[in-house]
């Protein structure tokens, strides 16, 4: 296989893992959350953070080392506004997906304490809010970023 497609076939793999591990982990910790069940809720907490250690965190990497590869194999600018828009994106997004990474594990941790009091914690509620009020507009710039990478719409060069 030509050098060129097998980055780009991983590039495309990992914008899917990191899309669809995103999409699901929203998913499932929403819906266990709304389930008020207390053990519901720490385990999907537990396998949420499992998740982004196995899905998330690789894709992410591979993403931008193959991005980066990419850029150069097709000659495109550093400097290009395209390039501007992606980083900028994806820089929104790691702003939203550090926080995010720290609160699941306080989430769980609440969880955890929700199981031992059999009723799901006040402070849970308000941290999963926040939880969803960071992940919302971060999908949103993942979206935005396949936009571009199949639209792209600016100078590339």
């Amino acid at each position: 296989m030509e050098y060129y497609l097998l980055l780009k076939l991983l590039h495309i793999l990992a914008a899917v893992v990191v899309t669809g591990t995103g999409g699901g982990i929203a998913f499932f910790m929403f819906m266990a959350n709304r389930s008020n069940n207390p053990q519901v809720i720490y385990i999907t907490a537990k396998h949420v953070i499992l998740a982004d250690w196995i899905f998330t965190t690789p894709a992410v990497i591979i993403q931008i080392v193959t991005g980066i590869m990419l850029m150069g194999k097709l000659g495109y600018s550093f400097s290009a506004p395209w390039f501007y828009w992606v980083v900028g994106l994806f820089t929104f997004i790691g702003v939203c997906w550090l926080p995010v990474l720290r609160i699941q594990y306080k989430l769980r941790e609440l969880a955890k304490l929700s199981v031992e009091l059999n009723q799901v914690t006040a402070e849970f509620k308000s941290l999963m809010k926040t939880w969803t009020l960071l992940g919302i507009p971060a999908f949103a710039a993942i979206l935005g970023i396949f936009w571009l990478m199949v639209f792209k719409p600016f100078s590339l060069v």
